[in-house]
């Protein structure tokens, strides 16, 4: 096992190849129709069309996936973006530019492969890949509480920012965090 892979459990937890993009994909995929219930939205959704393009040929971008043999099962990116005004607060925008700004997106792990700490595992390695990255002082995220298990576990790694819960269970139920880099940086 090279540097760059690590084992959790029976599984593989690595920085993306080319062979991994159509797992990732397929993972991601079936989280917005399955968990999501919206599907595919170009307007949110047009890193997963180019998965390479996206992460894979830009330094300061990242995905790692979770492998059982050879299936992808897990998924968790790194983009150089901050939140969009609109739709989020424009001080949230502020607070976090994009040149200085990591953000997490697509962590996702199917179903059957949920509570064996690879959402865990995933999110550690891009913490890492942040804290490694010059030019990066943020690492932000923002979580639909709708997500069974989602806020319990991002509070568990990081700060809350903003909760942007607005009542309405049918539409935002968005909460904004930070993870803190400090305790990540190599020496």
């Amino acid at each position: 096992m090279t540097p760059h892979h690590h084992a959790v459990g029976r599984y593989q937890v690595r920085a993306a190849t080319d062979a991994d993009l159509p797992g990732a994909r397929s993972v991601m995929l079936d989280t917005f129709y399955h968990e999501f219930g919206h599907g595919y939205r170009a307007e949110w959704h047009e890193d997963v069309v180019d998965l390479a393009g996206t992460y894979l040929d830009h330094p300061r971008h990242a995905l790692f996936v979770a492998a059982l043999d050879d299936e992808v099962v897990a998924t968790t990116a790194v983009r150089a973006q901050g939140p969009s005004s609109p739709p989020h607060p424009a001080w949230l925008a502020e607070r976090y530019p994009g040149d200085s700004t990591a953000q997490l997106f697509r962590v996702y792990v199917r179903p059957d492969h949920r509570r064996c700490g690879l959402a865990r595992a995933l999110v550690s390695r891009a913490i890492r890949f942040v804290a490694e990255t010059p030019a990066y002082r943020s690492l932000y995220l923002h979580t639909d509480t709708r997500v069974p298990g989602a806020e319990p576990f991002w509070r568990s790694v990081a700060v809350e920012v903003h909760d942007a819960r607005d009542g309405d269970l049918m539409s935002n139920q968005t909460v904004h965090f930070e993870i803190p880099l400090r305790t990540y940086a190599t020496p």
